[in-house]
């Protein structure tokens, strides 16, 4: 029935408590026709009933002591009617006794009229609604005697209940008999089992001192109350040697013949009469007279464990709960009283289970949970709703829709539900939860104080806070590479390409005339020195000068431009934007949120943002552009949409800023005292743990910012890190102009280099193809030397081979011959 069950518990207790102790009061009713010597007075009992039986024999006790040791000539005339635990019955014998034999006084039973049974569920109704839960259903049985089978009728009607989600049951009125037959039938078909929790009423709890073993055994882990009565006081013993002996000569049948509180009750409720007689003057009995000697109830909670029960709390009217009796007695002399803390602590539930009972499960049976989806969100990611008009179908999915489903996935039952679209604020979608109109709600809601008060919330599965985003403030001097953006990478690979091959123009012109630049290191050091223009080596030739002129005036031009670059670079270009939110607030700068969640109501009652300076957006689409207007100066998300926002549009130069106001994040919604937000908890607990829903998240701002490169043109791409670097395209003509002097230089000095030494030149090429020409001739001879062995080779083999198969044939034709000659010799003879 509710995620509290404790709290639940406690609060039947007070009901049901409050309402017995107030129906005790008024048991005695009094009718006053008048008599002079004898008082008559009637009973209307269940005799078929235990808690009858000992009313009777009671009753009968004080009679007889009131008429053995009174001195007055009065005398008690008893007269006992049997109602069969009908309630007709009841009012047939009432009316009977005042009317045929003129009673007095008519001592009633302990069955609850109609009327007043509904009092009772009326209230404990309305009660259990203040704390977020209700009644889901009641059972109204018949008196034992009317039913055919009992058993059956019984089970029946609990199977019905059973297939129903709720586990916590409350016997408000029955007689002893009949919530024996209930607690074995539901023990047998699994309804007293660990997650159950059930409550006996007083007229059931009273009489567990005088039953058998077997209703013990029925009723193991059952919470209820009995009146407290003092079992050492000099009356109650004497009571209790009467009654045994006189109960034991009239119910034989009976196994134990200790009285019970009923019997008790009875015997004081004659005793009343009998005092108020005794104050009489007249021989008539009032109603107030007899009332006041009943005194308001001190009820005893009590456990049924093992072969009987035990006592765990006290509870009175006036003082409420106490843990003991002697507390009880401190607590009505100093006039305090006390909760319920701490009573339910040691409760052995049905199960033989300490741990609280959740008193719900899910049915299958039941029917299917509507869960609430916001329709509209600004922020789609997490939960998108389309229609296809073609196929008549709703496709709910975002991330918040993926963790729900993961997180049903980990119940240790079927969850059946279904997404309802809802097309209204967060904070509407939270009362219709509230009014039950829907079972839950999943999506990007907040859990906020004000909303805690009317719905209960899952474990977060993303934390939240609130978050600033304003235009972007860079903060390039502190990079450690800065310089490097002065240029971009096309222009750093040209500069250094063109650099080297100038220098090495240079040094092969002047490495012949300028003994400086002979060696490769004094090459290399000029390349360093004459960036700066602090070379000393001095150029002689006047083809170098005219490569090196070109290149100082490109040196002296890329040299400003890099300065110009990184002084822009260093010196922060801030936007016009803001960095706290006493700035926005004190300037009366616009700020925009999105108009369908808290944060319209955060800013202006908690940040105490003026209402007209608050801008509201539909869509996440709707903010880069109000930036880039001028419209607002700072947005205002929740932790998990900043993530989303600066995922999407990183490249629109918008950064977070400000402080960070703490909130208590994104969780399911559920109705006041839902055992499912507690399932679910600690399912998405389990889930957070093995880092699902990280994981989850990840996925999302991936898929984000993979999508987000389509909101911004290549140049937005490149405004973060290189919008101040210089490329190449201005300098590609200077560097033309470089590159072409010094080919035309290399080229010239080439052919003169050959021009000059030509005859040196040629006789290297003729001794070099002399050479070549030499072992182009050993190499062919070698290779005819090779070949001719080889042919020799192969011709001997030939011969050889010839010579042994010539061999082979004449040794052949020889045996063929002398064969012929033996065969012919033997043919003659």
């Amino acid at each position: 029935m509710g995620r509290n069950t404790s709290l639940k518990l406690n609060l039947c207790f007070n009901i049901v408590l409050h309402l017995l102790a107030w129906s005790m009061v008024q048991r005695v009713n009094s009718l006053v026709p008048q008599r002079t010597n004898n008082i008559s007075i009637g009973a209307v009992l269940d005799l078929g009933s235990l808690m009858g039986k000992h009313q009777k024999i009671a009753i009968e006790i004080a009679v007889h002591e009131f008429n053995n040791q009174t001195s007055s000539s009065s005398k008690l005339d008893l007269q006992i009617k049997d109602s069969h635990g009908d309630s007709a019955q009841v009012i047939a014998n009432v009316v009977d006794l005042s009317q045929s034999y003129q009673m007095q006084a008519i001592i009633g039973t302990t069955t609850h009229s109609e009327a007043t049974l509904a009092k009772i569920l009326l209230s404990l109704s309305y009660s259990l609604r203040l704390v977020g839960s209700e009644i889901d259903d009641h059972l109204a049985f018949p008196s034992l005697s009317t039913l055919s089978d009992p058993k059956s009728t019984i089970e029946e009607e609990l199977n019905k209940l059973k297939r129903k989600s709720n586990r916590v049951f409350l016997i408000v009125h029955s007689s002893l008999e009949l919530a024996n037959i209930i607690c074995e039938k539901a023990k047998q078909i699994g309804l007293m089992e660990k997650g159950s929790a059930w409550i006996i009423p007083n007229e059931v709890a009273g009489l567990l001192d005088s039953v058998n073993s077997s209703v013990i055994f029925n009723m193991q882990g059952v919470v209820g109350f009995k009146t407290r009565f003092m079992e050492m006081n000099e009356t109650f013993r004497k009571l209790k040697l009467k009654f045994q002996r006189k109960f034991a000569l009239e119910y034989p049948e009976e196994d134990n013949i200790n009285p019970s509180i009923f019997a008790l009750q009875a015997y004081d409720a004659a005793k009343a009469i009998v005092e108020a007689a005794n104050k009489s003057s007249q021989g008539k009995l009032r109603l107030e007279e007899i009332s006041e000697t009943i005194l308001s109830p001190t009820f005893n909670i009590i456990n049924v464990i093992g072969k009987s029960y035990r006592e765990m709390a006290f509870w009175s009217q006036t003082l409420g709960f106490s843990k003991n009796f002697i507390s009880h007695q401190v607590m009505e002399t100093r006039k305090t009283n006390n909760d319920s803390n701490g009573v339910f602590r040691t409760v052995y539930w049905p199960g033989d289970f300490q741990s609280v009972p959740k008193g719900w499960i899910h049915s299958n049976e039941d029917r299917s949970l509507k869960i609430g989806v916001p329709s509209n969100g600004a922020f789609n990611q997490f939960v998108n709703v389309t229609h296809d008009k073609l196929m008549n179908e709703t496709f709910i999915t975002g991330f918040s829709i993926d963790v729900f489903k993961a997180v049903v996935g980990l119940l240790p039952y079927d969850l059946q539900y279904k997404f309802v679209p809802f097309n209204g604020s967060y904070d509407e979608m939270v009362d219709q939860v509230y009014n039950k109109t829907l079972d839950g709600a999943v999506g990007d809601t907040d859990i906020m104080a004000y909303r805690y008060h009317l719905v209960d919330f899952s474990q977060p599965y993303v934390e939240s806070g609130l978050h600033m985003v304003v235009t972007e403030q860079p903060e390039k001097s502190k990079q450690t590479w800065m310089f490097l953006d002065a240029f971009t990478k096309e222009m750093w690979l040209m500069i250094t390409s063109m650099h080297i091959f100038v220098g090495v123009v240079i040094w092969l012109i002047e490495r012949e005339a300028n003994p400086y630049l002979r060696g490769f290191r004094s090459m290399l050091w000029f390349l360093v020195t004459v960036l700066f223009y602090a070379h000393r080596e001095p150029i002689r030739r006047p083809l170098a000068q005219v490569v090196l002129t070109p290149w100082l005036f490109a040196i002296f031009i890329v040299t400003n431009s890099f300065t110009a670059s990184l002084t822009s670079i260093t010196i922060s270009q801030v936007k016009s934007s803001v960095l706290d939110i006493q700035t926005l607030k004190e300037r009366n700068l616009p700020v925009g949120c999105n108009g369908n969640s808290f944060i319209v109501k955060y800013l202006s009652e908690v940040l105490k943002f003026k209402p007209e300076n608050i801008r509201k957006f539909n869509s996440i689409n709707d903010y880069p552009a109000a930036f880039e207007n001028k419209k607002i100066e700072a947005a205002f998300f929740v932790a998990p949409h900043a993530k989303v926002f600066l995922a999407k549009y990183s490249c629109k130069g918008l950064i977070k800023a400000g402080n960070t106001f703490k909130l208590g994040g994104f969780g399911f919604v559920f109705p006041k005292g839902s055992s499912l937000a507690t399932d679910i908890s600690e399912a998405l607990l389990n889930m957070i743990e093995s880092g699902k829903t990280e994981k989850l998240e990840k996925d999302m701002l991936n898929g984000i910012g993979r999508g987000g490169k389509t909101n911004c043109s290549s140049l937005e791409r490149n405004k973060g890190k290189n919008n101040s670097s210089i490329g190449l395209p201005p300098f590609i003509g200077l560097f033309s102009i470089c590159s072409t002097f010094s080919i035309l230089a290399l080229s010239y000095h080439i052919i003169c280099l050959l021009v000059k030494n030509i005859e040196t030149l040629a006789s290297h090429i003729i001794v070099i193809l002399t050479q070549l020409w030499r072992i182009w001739r050993w190499i062919t001879n070698y290779f005819s030397w090779c070949c001719s062995r080889i042919m020799r080779r192969v011709s001997n083999c030939i011969e050889i081979r010839n010579a042994e198969e010539n061999v082979t044939n004449s040794q052949q034709n020889l045996v063929v011959v002398d064969l012929v000659d033996s065969v012919l010799a033997t043919h003659s003879s």
